[in-house]
């Protein structure tokens, strides 16, 4: 299915999980009281991205494994906006954060599309 013997190999997943360490850094500096709040929903955006990732790479179909990259996609989404919420609440640096998100949609997007093309 994929050129890559397991998902650690794939550079969508090894960027995502990067993104999700640099999260859990990040969101050390929001307020205390975001603790319940932003902060654990940040969180458990970025762990899904490269955890679907990973659980899609081991399923049997290449549809199945295009769903859960659809589901790391809408979670990279999901971050996204909560970045530009703290960004904009909390004057937080979100510009790298940003753009590696932007460039871990797109590698989603890619990898989706290829999985779905149809075989010649």
């Amino acid at each position: 299915m994929s050129e890559a013997r397991s998902f650690r190999d794939l550079i969508v997943w090894q960027k995502s999980m990067d993104l999700t360490k640099q999260i859990y850094l990040v969101t050390r500096s929001l307020p205390s009281e975001e603790r319940f709040g932003i902060i654990s929903q940040m969180r458990r955006c970025a762990v899904s991205i490269p955890s679907n990732i990973a659980e899609g790479n081991k399923r049997s179909t290449a549809k199945d494994y295009a769903q859960f990259l659809k589901v790391a996609s809408g979670s990279a989404a999901e971050l996204e906006t909560q970045l530009l919420l703290v960004r904009d609440i909390y004057q937080m640096p979100a510009e790298n954060l940003l753009i590696l998100l932007d460039e871990i949609q797109r590698m989603l997007q890619v990898l989706t599309k290829r999985l779905l093309q149809p075989k010649t």
